[in-house]
Parts: C-alpha cells; structure tokens; sequence
C-alpha cells in the first residue's frame, strides 16, 4: 500500500509501468512517469525481428522473445511492486500529511502551505472571505429584490386557470373539460334590461330607449 494515498490506478502495460494518484478529499489525480519495461519491450523487439529473419535464426529470436515475455510475466509481481515504489516516491511531492487529522491531502487544493495543515482543518482565509462575500451579495440582492413591486403590472384576476372539478387538469374554456370530458357548468346568462318608461327591451350598451328617448342611466 502507497503510504501517502491508498487510492491509485495501475495503467501498465506490456511496454512498461505508470500509475496515477488520486487525492481521497478532492478526487484529483496525479501521473508518474513511465517507467520503460526492459524484459517487456526486449521480448518483443526479438518476436518482431525473428518474424522478420525467418528461418532457424528467425525462429531461435522470436523463440528467445516468447521467453523474455514468460519471464516478465512471471516476475510481474516484485517488478511491479518496486515500480510502484518509485512511482510513489516520485508522486509524494504532490501529498502532505496534515498533523492535526493526519490525512495526506494533495498540495494543490487540499492543503494550506501558510499553516502546515489541510484546508479542513485551516481553510485559506482568502478563499473563506471570497465565498462569505459572495454569500452576503446573493442575501442583500434577495432583500432589495424584494422590497420591489414586480406584480403592479400583472392582471392576475383575469389570468387566473379554469381548472376542471373532476380531475383538476385545465378544462381548456370550452364546455367540456379537454383532459375527461366533464361537463362544465355554462356561464350565467346575462339579465336583460327594460325601459323605466315604455317597456321597450333595451340593448346591453344603450344609454337611452331606442323607442322613446329615455335615459337608461
């Protein structure tokens, strides 16, 4: 196990050995270098070129290279390992331990060089005073906003939705609800209006009688 981060991805290869890093806070990820396998690369060099010669030589080299390929393999393990191991010393430049949690943080958004401790344990004040201002300016433009009248121009009396009393959809003003067809009660039917003086039916915007000139108003 990696003394400094647990959390690692081995992206090996035939070719050779390279591993990334991962912060446990933040997740962030940190490559080694690749380390070039000899045994790897060798073997294969051989397979390709005994391809190439053919014959008892050809067959003897790739021969050779089917074995350098047998051995890595089977030493795998204890060359991975020391890979690692280099792989880990070269990556510990970008880990710290704080003293206080005792957690290896990444130096680059986890730690906090001017206290010699993880941001959790001593946040960078810079960072805390930008997000505490950031956080006053949403409160006071919520207060300002608030205090302004964004409905005086709103007609919500007219606007409000005609919702159906069976299935509480929007009936869609017709006669029947548009969703399931409930019957919808119909608008009241207007009063008529009659002349004080004569009994002559009066129109609904007339002010006087058409029949006798009476003021309707």
């Amino acid at each position: 196990m990696v003394f400094f981060t647990n959390n690692y991805q081995d992206h090996s290869t035939r070719e050779g050995y390279q591993f990334e890093f991962f912060c446990q806070r933040c997740g962030n990820g940190y490559s080694s270098s690749f380390q070039h396998s000899v045994t790897g690369f060798g073997g294969r060099l051989l397979k390709m070129g005994g391809d190439l010669l053919g014959g008892e030589v050809g067959q003897k080299a790739s021969q050779l290279g089917w074995d350098a390929e047998w051995l890595r393999d089977g030493t795998r393990g204890s060359t991975r390992d020391k890979a690692l191991g280099k792989a880990a010393q070269e990556m510990q430049a970008h880990f710290n331990q704080c003293h206080r949690c005792g957690q290896w943080v990444c130096e680059q958004v986890c730690w906090n060089g001017e206290r010699g401790l993880c941001t959790q344990c001593a946040p960078r004040l810079d960072q805390e005073i930008a997000g505490m201002q950031a956080a006053a300016q949403v409160s006071q433009l919520n207060q300002k906003i608030q205090q302004v009248d964004w409905t005086r121009d709103v007609n919500y009396r007219d606007t409000a939705v005609a919702r159906c009393p069976s299935c509480q959809q929007e009936t869609g003003g017709g006669k029947f609800c548009q969703h399931c067809g409930t019957g919808l009660a119909a608008a009241p039917t207007p009063s008529k209006k009659f002349c004080t003086s004569c009994g002559t039916q009066l129109g609904p915007t007339g002010m006087y009688c058409p029949e006798c000139g009476t003021a309707t108003v």
